[in-house]
């Protein structure tokens, strides 16, 4: 029988899965500044998380990366700490010890858990994750772009109970509207393809504060746009908006 699956979404990117009693933080973020707004409330303080078994990053961006939160909160800085060279570099100097660098397809284990890291593009070099522990599977997709690489993920890994994608599709607006995001419509597409037993979707409440979100970026706020294209791409595929700090169990 496979283990309990649950996932807490603190905000943002930011996640917290358990697979029974083994808890896994992703891309932490629990503060703001005068242009990163997380645009919703946030469900936890750094402080209040309770022991974490493990911590994965995608990329080093303040609102996926929110390493000094977490010392300030008094975090355990033995937690291992999982991510590209580009984000161990970081906590290195910051004093987390257990650091596991992983890139595209390489994997590391803390206890039952695995992590492979999985292909990603932004703007700025990301990696997604595959976690599997207790016969389930999830791939988390921090923001990363739509990439071909990501619909072999059902051959390498099987069945998907949870993905949890971005789909606010942000632009920047100074590189002539570069899209550095999946969208609601090429997350849906990638949820076709990786057919989870149930999708959630992260990352589109933020906003860089007035003035940014007319000069600097643009994104789609509403999560109902990813809902409505999977319900067309994938009717039976279930989809949950969810607010921060509710407990989602996967089935």
């Amino acid at each position: 029988m496979a283990t309990s699956l649950t996932v807490t979404r603190i905000g943002h990117a930011c996640q917290l899965i358990e697979f029974g009693g083994l808890r896994v933080l992703t891309d932490p973020w629990f503060t703001e500044t005068a242009t990163y707004h997380p645009g919703e409330p946030v469900a936890a303080t750094a402080a209040g998380l309770g022991r974490v078994d493990a911590v994965v990053v995608s990329h080093e961006h303040y609102d996926h990366c929110d390493l000094d939160a977490l010392i300030a909160g008094g975090f355990d800085l033995d937690t291992p700490l999982i991510g590209p060279a580009t984000v161990t570099s970081i906590a290195a100097r910051k004093g987390f010890r257990d650091l596991r660098t992983i890139e595209a397809w390489e994997s590391t284990t803390v206890g039952d858990l695995t992590v492979t890291a999985t292909p990603g593009e932004h703007g700025v070099h990301e990696v997604t994750f595959v976690l599997q522990s207790g016969g389930r599977t999830v791939f988390f997709g921090g923001d990363s772009l739509r990439v071909p690489e990501l619909d072999t993920l059902p051959s390498r890994f099987g069945k998907f109970d949870l993905s949890i994608l971005p789909t606010n599709g942000l632009c920047v607006r100074q590189l002539n509207m570069r899209q550095v995001v999946m969208d609601a419509e090429q997350a849906a597409s990638l949820t076709a393809v990786l057919r989870p037993t149930l999708a959630i979707p992260h990352h589109y409440a933020f906003h860089s504060g007035r003035l940014g979100d007319q000069m600097t970026t643009a994104a789609d706020h509403d999560p109902r746009h990813y809902a409505d294209a999977v319900a067309r791409l994938a009717p039976d595929i279930e989809v949950r908006l969810v607010l921060p700090g509710t407990p989602v169990h996967v089935a």
